[in-house]
């Protein structure tokens, strides 16, 4: 007997569990050679593996390695460098002259005219800037910087659910292929009894050439299942970071339904409060606030200051200069209209990222209500009955009281049941990631 059968929770109310059926004579005497359908959760892992991860170490190797995030998160520190640059006050200007010097006269080149009549000024200016406009592209910096941050853990939390999905992938290929490696070792062993029987006489040639065609779509299976948890492997290694996992690594993971308590009000107040995009969009209108302010402190004019010392005909002197544009045409004023818009752009930005938040919170909980409702009808007698069935035609068959076809039936609808199964489990377990992401926390009730 499978054993898949277990108390069904889910989100909605799961229907009542099938009465289990009593045990017939074909399962009181069935052969040796019978195996039982194994568990979805029996992964059939490379025992061999030199590294085995769960699910949680994955996901924190991700973080650690993958390449793409690697790069994503060198743009908090480019940020931060910026910041540096708004805050640099302006270098003062060193400025010299030298005058009347008689070159066309060299004759004249003396140490007299040098002192007499030639002219020498040095002076240093400064721009003085008005407004705060240090303080100001410093603040504008810092908000921006703030912005980067929550889109790195954006782009954190939409790595991680790529993660768990092809964490899910790869369960779900091992899990098939055991499935499909226990169906063909069961069907090499009826196999065998059919071949005993034709040499008997008991079964006609036509019977075994069928049997024997069977086979193939078994060993089919086998080898499909194979490639797809090789693939599946490698596409999960890749979000890892290629070259922090060896290339024979496996899994660590049950492939098994898991009970998820909770309503949609309380997961859309969770997002609400953890939504990486939603904060980045709420710091958006902080950014944009703070561009504002910049440009209207942008629109005051400088002042530049200078200081000279001049020597001239045997005199020593110190001038003093000032200047300042005067704002009669350019006050800056389409700057400080741009970024005014770009407020109302950011706000309309928030609304529409908390919109999103909510709706993706509720798809992915109907989601996994749908997903969950599946599964539970499997769980609730389905899976115990195919495997009824197909022990019941076998016994049958091999005692010559149920015909070739009814076997072989039995044997597809056995096998597309199970498979059915667990790629529904898979759906139920990357519904349940999607939420997940969607509230924008791993930590669910």
């Amino acid at each position: 007997m499978i054993a898949l059968m277990g108390a069904p929770v889910s989100l909605a109310q799961a229907p009542a569990a099938a009465p289990a059926a009593p045990q017939s004579p074909a399962q009181a005497t069935a052969a040796p050679s019978q195996m039982p359908a194994p568990p979805p959760q029996a992964l059939a892992q490379n025992n061999h593996a030199s590294v085995k991860i769960t699910l949680d170490e994955a996901i924190q190797m991700a973080l650690a390695h993958n390449h793409a995030l690697l790069a994503a998160r060198s743009t908090i520190q480019q940020s931060q460098a910026e910041e540096i640059t708004a805050n640099l006050r302006p270098d003062p200007v060193l400025l010299g002259d030298s005058q009347f010097l008689p070159f066309f006269q060299p004759n004249q080149f003396s140490g007299e005219y040098i002192d007499n009549s030639a002219q020498f000024d040095v002076g240093l200016s400064y721009l003085f800037e008005r407004g705060q406009k240090r303080q100001h592209r410093l603040q504008a910096a810092k908000d921006q910087t703030a912005v980067t941050v929550s889109q790195v853990a954006d782009n954190e939390r939409t790595l991680a659910f790529n993660v768990a999905q092809d964490f899910i992938n790869v369960e779900l290929a091992e899990s098939t292929l055991d499935l499909a490696q226990q169906d063909l070792g069961s069907f090499q062993n009826t196999l065998a009894i059919s071949q005993a029987q034709y040499n008997a006489g008991d079964i006609s040639q036509d019977d075994l050439l069928k049997i024997k065609l069977q086979q193939l779509q078994f060993q089919t299976d086998v080898s499909q299942a194979q490639l797809a948890t090789v693939q599946d492997l490698s596409d999960l290694r890749q979000l890892l970071g290629y070259e922090s996992v060896p290339a024979d690594y496996d899994v660590a993971g049950q492939f098994e339904y898991q009970q998820l308590p909770g309503n949609l009000e309380d997961f859309q107040t969770k997002a609400l409060q953890n939504r990486p995009d939603l904060r980045a969009a709420q710091q958006g209108v902080t950014a944009a606030n703070s561009q504002y302010e910049l440009q209207k402190a942008i629109g005051k004019r400088d002042v530049t200051a200078q200081v000279n010392y001049t020597h001239i005909a045997e005199v020593n002197t110190v001038s003093l200069f000032g200047q300042i544009q005067l704002p009669i045409f350019d006050r800056n004023q389409g700057e400080i209209a741009r970024t005014r818009y770009g407020i109302t752009q950011a706000q309309q930005q928030q609304q529409s990222a908390n919109g999103q938040v909510l709706t993706d919170v509720r798809d992915a909980f109907e989601g996994l209500r749908s997903n969950d409702s599946v599964v539970t009808l499997y769980r609730s007698g389905y899976l115990d009955q195919a495997q009824q069935d197909r022990d019941i035609s076998e016994y049958a068959y091999r005692r010559g009281a149920a015909s070739l076809l009814d076997f072989l039936d039995a044997e597809r609808s056995y096998r597309a049941t199970q498979l059915a199964y667990r790629q529904a489990l898979a759906a139920y377990l990357v519904s349940l990631e999607q939420l997940r992401q969607a509230v924008g926390t791993r930590s669910l009730p």
